[in-house]
């Protein structure tokens, strides 16, 4: 019988714990090279879209409030390119739209619908009842009811600061944005004064009162940021999901 060839086998790397871990680390670190050195040659692994802005410090405070209370828990905000996603949702999701979300609400999950699109879907007065108690709009709702939120006052004196954090991250908030910022919330909850010079620096944002509160609530913001989803692409500029099927 011919004598076993000694050498560097499967088996001898199996049993040597050490040599296993050494080798599983190399090959892991390669592999993190080779997907992540090629990201620094380029300018910027998401593409541009016209239209995307980041949000309005009114809907900041809306977004932080949809984080604070888990809604993407239930509701994610993508949706996939295959064509019963975009027939029951509109146009699948480009990465462009949450780039200046932190963190972004693509989620993995959905125990209520896609909220991706639901800017101006429905009415604000539609926006508060369902907050306030989704039974009453949609009865087979399991989501919970958010009442309080109509008449908590929404603290933000801190806004400031908060646009010039996300600054430094890289949100582009120009100095007259940052000025602004408490100012510019306090006017998107009032219709009827001058908003001319807050709707140029966020085009498309949403100016109502929304819950009819004289003072800015919780939910004030979290409605504003909801009509603002989905709104600021226009959609037809790119190329249809029914495309991407052919």
């Amino acid at each position: 019988m011919a004598e076993e060839k000694k050498g560097f086998s499967h088996d001898t790397i199996e049993r040597n714990t050490l040599l296993l871990v050494v080798l599983i680390l190399i090959t892991v670190s390669i592999g993190g090279l080779v997907q992540i050195v090629p990201l620094f040659t380029i300018e910027s692994t998401i593409e541009k879209v016209d239209g995307v802005r980041p949000h309005s410090p009114l809907e900041l405070a809306g977004f932080n409030i949809y984080v604070r209370e888990g809604c993407y828990n239930c509701h994610s905000q993508q949706i996939r390119p295959f064509r019963d996603e975009v027939e029951r949702y509109g146009h699948y999701s480009l990465a462009a739209e949450s780039m200046y979300d932190r963190p972004f609400q693509w989620s993995s999950k959905r125990t209520g619908p896609d909220l991706a699109r639901v800017g101006g879907k429905y009415s604000n007065d539609w926006q508060v009842a369902h907050l306030v108690d989704p039974r009453a709009v949609v009865p087979e709702s399991i989501m919970p009811g958010y009442a309080w939120m109509k008449d908590r006052p929404l603290k933000y004196d801190d806004i400031q600061t908060h646009l010039k954090t996300l600054k430094v991250l890289g949100s582009p908030y120009t100095d007259e944005q940052i000025a602004n910022a408490k100012a510019d919330l306090e006017a998107q909850k009032n219709p009827d004064g001058d908003v001319a010079a807050f709707q140029k620096r966020y085009p498309k944002a949403v100016v109502a009162n929304f819950t009819g509160n004289k003072q800015v609530t919780e939910m004030d913001a979290l409605v504003a940021y909801l009509q603002m989803l989905g709104t600021l692409v226009d959609f037809t500029k790119y190329q249809s999901p029914k495309q991407l099927q052919q």
